[in-house]
């Protein structure tokens, strides 16, 4: 959550997006409207009524300015944009575990195979150092349909789950399956980073990866350096490479 003070987010960056500084903007204005009207200190304010003062009703009337001006939000999560299309825009790639692209990104570090068949397709931040890097398969998880499913099933050894910024909710039931995970979102600090961490999973947050099948055999470079809040806060690149394995 932004701070209240700042344009900045908790890492002390500018927001990515005009539309979620713009809804950050409203919140930041509101809170402040209902904290002078209160007349209190900002102790008083926080810790005593601030939630009778500002409630969902609130925060769902900003939701309806933003969408009436035109903005439109870019979901973190398939699920967004399937409950609420019109709130949302259309997701990128060619659908959700169907085999085919998925997680696209225009920045990704795309490098020709090596003498050892590895390909280098994306990288992300390392949430814990491991001893060895992982290799295994890559599933695209991105519905609860699909989540549903490996728990009648149960899910396929060794599968390297690539999922989008809801993971550590979605995924939940079936986190503890998996061999290893690639997140698209978030930060090692992540609700993710912290459950992958706990079980003792390999994970990349933060990732950008390209051209990566359902199916496709991948390595995680699970011995680079962990990213650090310090990283973070001082824009200090700290990845770690996802490599396609020739078969």
């Amino acid at each position: 959550m932004p701070l209240l003070y700042g344009d900045r987010d908790k890492f002390g960056e500018q927001n990515q997006t005009p539309v979620v500084e713009a809804f950050h903007g409203a919140v930041r204005a509101l809170v402040r409207q209902r904290w002078a009207q209160s007349g209190q200190t900002w102790n008083e304010f926080v810790f005593g009524q601030s939630f009778q003062l500002i409630t969902a009703r609130d925060f769902l009337a900003i939701d309806s300015q933003l969408l009436a001006y035109g903005h439109r939000y870019v979901g973190s999560a398939l699920v967004s944009q399937q409950e609420r299309p019109e709130a949302y825009l259309a997701a990128a790639g060619e659908g959700e575990d169907l085999g085919g692209f998925s997680f696209e990104h225009p920045e990704a570090p795309v490098v020709a195979p090596d003498a050892a068949g590895l390909e280098q397709r994306g990288c992300g931040d390392n949430v814990v150092c491991y001893a060895q890097d992982l290799i295994g398969t890559v599933r695209h998880v991105r519905s609860a349909a699909t989540v549903l499913a490996y728990l009648q099933n149960g899910v396929p050894p060794g599968t390297i789950a690539v999922i989008d910024d809801s993971g550590g909710t979605l995924t939940a039931p079936i986190l503890e399956q998996f061999a290893g995970v690639i997140c698209a979102g978030g930060t090692v600090r992540s609700h993710l980073g912290i459950l992958t961490r706990e079980y003792g999973i390999p994970c990349l947050m933060n990732s950008k990866i390209s051209g990566l099948r359902e199916g496709d055999t991948v390595r995680l470079e699970c011995t680079a350096t962990a990213k650090t809040a310090a990283a973070y806060q001082k824009g200090i690149e700290m990845t770690a490479r996802i490599w396609r394995v020739a078969t």
